[in-house]
């Protein structure tokens, strides 16, 4: 027994003295969770709602003996549009291929536009006019580029809608009360663009704006008094839209996703395209003060593009997002109109040349991370430059130009997610779309002249659809497993 127990220590230390030369073994640690694979293949349907302009260039042809009155100006419609849409998509590795079919019911008007005497004190000589789209519809095609669950495209193809348009006039005599319209189904084109991203699931959001023509509706007016009459109207639409689709099968994106780091400081730049409806009129008094006895009420609608820098910071809470951001931007927007007599005799006229060459904003962001995706919405301060070069030509002829700094507000929402294509890019970098609603407020100016006061009076505001890149400086935008 004695031997035994001998033998079994002698055993087991030559085993321990075995074991202590054996490298020791690496401690375990659980693989990070693989970041998920997003397919966009697959039926999808949805719904929309947004915001439409119309900015469409008219004239209003007035025979009257050897002239002919001409007016030129932009019919301002604006107003909610909203509708549904259904597409299909094809995924070729990060190339996405689809179509896609909408239907819009709009409330996009402008019934303020009105020419020669328009105040209440008029002697009853007036044209106002109605300009609506009743709805609209799209069908096109899109490419884009996907990131994973984020996918940024372009899109165009094939536009219609109901439009209709009516004007009210009142001129002195027996029959001087007349109404007359226009009303058809428009058909034409529409390109655009848009960001669509994962929000857990099957169910994506987007962002996206439309630019449709709609082609010129035109024809003749049955006046009896002053006959002959004529309209044309160039039909453009611009719509800014966020939308919600299900995906109909296809991988979902789980809401386990992790969640991307956004704390820290960033800088960089954007670019896009703005458009503005700047409610304007011109009464005419025969002294400062008095009651006008002529009044022009129109719009001018600058559009163009524009370019800026941005800098900003965001906290970061779970998947709340809070942050601050200060922009400005350089614009091209401009627009012309003429109002009065516009054609036969250019002396008998007044126009209007409006520019905003710049404007900046300094904003609020609350938004909520959905995996590697920001989604956010944004508000603060903005302000800008306004210029309106005015070339008055009635009996005494003088050219202004009226400048101001404005300020005012904005509102708006976007999207922003990593950006890394083809390698060209690090994790510190994302790419971000936006919408904002910018309000410069109203201005009002004047020019005295022999016989008569003159007043120019404007309100401005804009829509700006715009997409950049930032760089982000403390930390990359990386998932946190």
């Amino acid at each position: 027994m004695k031997r035994i127990v001998v033998s079994a220590a002698l055993l087991a230390s030559a085993v321990g003295a075995q074991a202590a030369d054996l490298p020791a073994k690496a401690p375990f640690y659980k693989a990070p969770v693989a970041a998920q694979v997003y397919d966009w293949t697959g039926f999808y349907f949805g719904a929309n709602a947004g915001v439409g302009l119309g900015r469409s260039l008219s004239q209003l042809i007035v025979p009257d003996g050897a002239i002919a009155i001409a007016e030129r100006s932009r019919f301002g419609a604006a107003g909610a549009v909203g509708g549904g849409q259904i597409g299909y998509n094809w995924q070729f590795n990060n190339v996405v291929l689809g179509v896609e079919a909408d239907l819009q019911g709009s409330g996009i008007e402008d019934n303020r536009t009105c020419g020669l005497y328009c105040q209440p004190t008029s002697p009853g000589v007036f044209a106002r006019f109605d300009q609506k789209l009743d709805w609209f519809g799209t069908v096109r095609g899109r490419i884009g580029l996907a990131s994973g669950p984020v996918l940024g495209y372009v899109t165009g193809g094939f536009a219609y809608g109901g439009v209709k348009t009516s004007i009210n006039e009142s001129l002195p005599g027996p029959g001087g009360q007349a109404s007359a319209g226009i009303s058809d189904t428009r058909t034409g084109w529409t390109l655009g663009g848009g960001v669509e991203a994962a929000l857990g699931g099957n169910w994506t959001g987007k962002l996206e704006y439309l630019y449709a023509d709609l082609g010129t509706e035109s024809g003749a007016l049955p006046f009896t008094v002053l006959p002959g009459q004529s309209i044309s109207s160039d039909i453009r639409e611009h719509i800014f839209r966020a939308g919600l689709n299900y995906r109909i099968g296809g991988r979902s994106y789980g809401a386990s996703a992790p969640t991307a780091n956004w704390t820290g400081l960033y800088i960089g730049g954007n670019g896009g395209f703005g458009t503005a409806i700047d409610k304007s009129s011109a009464p005419v008094s025969a002294t400062a003060g008095g009651a006008p006895v002529f009044d022009e009420v129109f719009n001018l609608s600058p559009a163009g593009y524009l370019g800026g820098i941005q800098i900003g910071y965001n906290w970061q809470a779970a998947n709340w997002v809070f942050g601050v951001e200060t922009d400005i931007q350089g614009s091209t927007q401009k627009d012309h109109a003429c109002q009065y007599i516009c054609s036969t005799a250019p002396t008998e006229s007044v126009t209007y040349d409006q520019r905003l060459p710049w404007f900046g904003t300094t904003r609020a962001r609350l938004g909520y991370s959905v995996g590697s995706t920001l989604f956010y919405a944004t508000g603060g301060l903005a302000y800008g430059g306004v210029q309106t070069d005015v070339v008055y030509a009635l009996g005494h002829p003088t050219n202004v130009e009226f400048s101001h700094t404005s300020t005012g507000w904005t509102a708006g929402a976007g999207i922003e997610s990593p950006f890394e294509l083809f390698g060209l890019f690090g994790k510190n970098w994302t790419a971000k779309t936006e919408y904002l609603y910018v309000d410069l407020g109203s201005s009002s100016d004047s020019n005295a002249l022999p016989g008569e006061y003159w007043k120019f009076e404007t309100q401005v505001q804009e829509h700006i659809f715009r997409t950049g890149l930032n760089y982000h400086i403390n930390n990359p935008v990386v998932a946190r497993y």
